[in-house]
């Protein structure tokens, strides 16, 4: 089954969209939540990508349940299709081992169900956005929960906020390491904290699993927080992207057996 579909991620900040043309994913792009004129266009760009004879659907995935129905009427307008969402319509394409399957989020379930396509073994995704999570699976690649702490705009955002004389400031990875100045202070203790408690975690999953499982990080910033660490197995931006595209294929192909 070659599966010609638009992908649509709603996250906390950002819309992303992905175009997968015979399965394989051929543009990506995201969009800020704020800025709306931008939403139409780049919907439109991206269908149009899609070949008509190749039956091409919508499926989505959201954390953020405010704007799904803007979505859906504006992608309906413009395209004629429904977005079939992966935790509704379409199952999650790994079982979920929460307390509460129903209210983990999409995109935590949805990076392991990618990470673990490719490895095929217990592994870590690192989901550095405005929030981070943690999570990991096991070598069944059942989903089996995690962390969730701030992302690193939010707690640059929170010493500026609650404190009186510290400066906001925009994340970047610092460049000593030891801070001589307030603002290289700041960073080293955003960059190293979120790394450090990533390390914890990883070794805490490990206990219980096991071994050793490998890291894969996406997010915003997971370049800037994570590139040539040598824990880190892979940076894969567009992993909830694939993810998506992976709940859709395996549903619809369980329907066509």
């Amino acid at each position: 089954m070659d599966i010609n579909l638009l992908v649509i991620s709603v996250g906390n900040t950002r819309v992303a969209l992905g175009v997968f043309e015979a399965g394989e994913l051929k543009h990506a792009a995201r969009l800020s939540n704020s800025d709306r004129e931008s939403w139409s266009k780049e919907i439109t760009k991206a269908w149009r990508m899609l070949p008509e004879s190749g039956k091409p659907a919508i499926a989505g995935a959201s954390v953020n349940p405010k704007l799904d129905d803007q979505l859906e009427e504006l992608v309906l307008r413009l395209t004629n299709h429904t977005i079939e969402w992966v935790g509704e319509e379409i199952p999650f394409p790994v079982k979920v081992l929460t307390d509460e399957p129903a209210l983990t989020g999409a995109d935590r379930v949805l990076n392991i169900a990618a990470a673990y396509e490719q490895m095929q073994k217990a592994c870590v995704v690192v989901d550095a956005g405005t929030a981070i999570t943690i999570d990991v699976c096991n070598d069944a690649g059942e989903f089996l929960g995690g962390a969730i702490a701030p992302g690193v705009s939010v707690l640059l955002a929170a010493l500026h906020e609650k404190t009186a004389k510290l400066p906001q400031l925009p994340f970047e990875r610092p460049t000593d390491p030891i801070g001589k100045s307030t603002q290289q202070a700041i960073l080293n203790g955003v960059f190293h904290g979120v790394r450090g408690m990533v390390k914890e975690l990883i070794e805490n999953y490990a206990t219980e699993i096991g071994h050793w499982p490998d890291l894969i990080c996406t997010g915003g910033d997971a370049k800037e927080l994570f590139d040539g660490w040598e824990l880190v197995h892979a940076i894969s931006p567009d992993l909830t992207l694939y993810g998506v595209a992976l709940a859709y294929t395996n549903y619809h192909l369980a329907g066509e057996e």
